[in-house]
This record gives structure tokens, C-alpha cells and sequence, in this order.
């Protein structure tokens, strides 16, 4: 059970890396200029060992013309983790214009559990349909519609965004969220910089909290760190969710980057 409860967060706490800086958001004021097509690749660690390893591509397209983003986000646990609890998770997610979300799918095979999520955004009439199976009974675990915005993100594309506001220390802004399940104005703040050091090298960041959980769209008490790195690309070098004792602190380093 204790490790079940650790593979969800890690999930969602990668979900954090899944902007990249390539694109100008349209009527988006104070955002850095973002980079092109992105692959990045994390150690996650648990209680001091390697739990696992996250590799995620950012792709930036156009749609009929207009400026459209793919993320893909493949989360693969390692070592005695693997042995106890194996996780082997996909994530893809489409989004466009101001990155509203068009759709997502996560695919996760979390030891004998096998899911997919399916979240779905009609703009037109302001909903998000949500559709969980369990594809080894065949059967549906959830699914359900709520009321949002004309554009909204998902937590990918929300903190996408985020990674590309020009936050100085003691600045915030708060951006809305949805996981399918629930509508959250989520907040995003600025709070110290900080020297952090990972195998691409040592890196002058900003440390921000995204604050996900204790009630906002998530119940879990816990904080969600993101150190992002002092300049256009904002790239997150270091995260971290630090929760309760049971479970502890899972960080994710950034162990290699590439940019198309």
C-alpha cells in the first residue's frame, strides 16, 4: 500500500515538467520566450534510492495554421522499486492557442493495476468529460462532466504556463486547472533563488511552490517545489513533493537535456 501511495505522486509531480519553453503565448502578458521542441530526462529518487526515471518530449505544432503543443510524458520506475511496485506510466497531452487544453490520455500500468484516463475539453459548451477504465476488468471506474471555463488547462499545460511567467521573488499568479474532476484557480509563487547543482551542472534558479494540494484540486497534504532555472528557458532543473512521513520526499533531478 505505502508504495502505491508513493507512485501517484510521482505521476502527478511529473506532470510539472511537461512544459517547455517555443512559442509567444498570444495576449499572454509577461511570459518568456520559449524555446523549440524539448526532451528532458529526470532521476527520480525515494528514501535515497533511484526509484524510477522520467523522459518527456515537448512538441510544438501548428493546427490549421494556429499554434498547437503535444506533450508526452513516459515514467518508468527502476530498482528495488521496480521490484516491489512496478510503475510504467504514459501521458499525452494536446493543447493550443493560449495552451487550453484539447485532450489528454494517461496510460497507467501501476503494479497489477492497469488504467487509462481519458479527459476530454469541449470548449463550445464549457465541459470536461472524464473517463477512467480498468482495462484488465474491463470495466469503468469513473466518469463524469463538470462546468469550466472556455480554456482551461489541464495540470500540464497550467503549469506549462506557469513555467513561463517573468515571476520575480514574492510575486504570484494563479492559473486555472482541472484534472477532470474537479475546476481549481491553482497558485503559483515565486520565493527564493537558489544555487542547485544536478549532473547537467550547477544552476542558478528561482524556487517555486505550485500549490496542488491540502484542498486546492488535490486532498493530499503535501507541498509541490519547482526549481526552475534564472533565465528565458525557466528550465526545471530540481523538483520535489515533500509529504507526509509516511511516504516522505520524492525529488526529481534533471539528469539530461536536449533541444531541437
Amino acid at each position: 500500500m505505502r508504495l502505491r501511495f508513493t507512485a501517484r505522486p510521482v505521476t502527478l509531480l511529473l506532470l510539472i515538467l511537461l512544459g517547455s519553453p517555443g512559442y509567444s503565448l498570444p495576449d499572454a502578458p509577461n511570459t518568456a520566450p520559449i524555446a523549440s521542441k524539448e526532451a528532458l530526462q529526470y532521476g527520480v529518487e525515494w528514501r535515497l534510492i533511484r526509484a524510477g526515471q522520467a523522459n518527456i518530449t515537448f512538441d510544438p505544432n501548428t493546427v490549421d495554421g494556429k499554434p498547437a503543443y503535444n506533450v508526452t510524458l513516459r515514467l518508468q520506475s527502476a530498482g528495488m522499486v521496480s521490484k516491489l511496485y512496478k510503475v510504467d506510466d504514459s501521458y499525452v497531452a494536446q493543447a493550443s492557442g493560449q495552451l487550453c487544453a484539447d485532450n489528454l490520455v494517461l496510460n497507467a500500468e501501476e503494479g497489477k493495476r492497469k488504467r487509462q484516463t481519458k479527459v476530454t475539453f469541449d470548449r463550445e459548451r464549457g465541459k470536461v468529460h472524464y473517463l477512467e477504465r480498468d482495462l484488465v476488468n474491463n470495466t469503468t471506474v469513473a466518469a463524469n462532466e463538470i462546468d469550466t471555463p472556455p480554456c482551461v488547462h489541464e495540470i500540464l499545460s497550467g503549469l506549462y504556463r506557469a513555467r513561463m511567467l517573468k515571476l520575480e521573488p514574492g510575486q504570484s499568479a494563479t492559473i486555472p486547472i482541472t484534472d477532470g474532476k474537479k475546476l481549481a484557480n491553482v497558485k503559483f509563487e515565486a520565493q527564493e533563488r537558489e544555487e542547485v547543482s544536478t549532473p547537467t551542472g550547477k544552476h542558478k534558479t528561482i524556487r517555486y511552490e505550485a500549490y496542488l494540494f491540502n484542498g486546492a484540486l488535490y486532498a493530499k497534504s503535501a507541498r509541490c517545489l519547482v526549481w526552475m532555472t534564472d533565465d528565458a528557458r525557466r528550465t526545471p532543473v530540481q523538483i520535489q513533493v515533500r509529504m507526509r512521513l509516511l511516504i516522505g520526499t520524492i525529488t526529481l533531478t534533471l539528469e539530461k537535456e536536449e533541444r531541437g
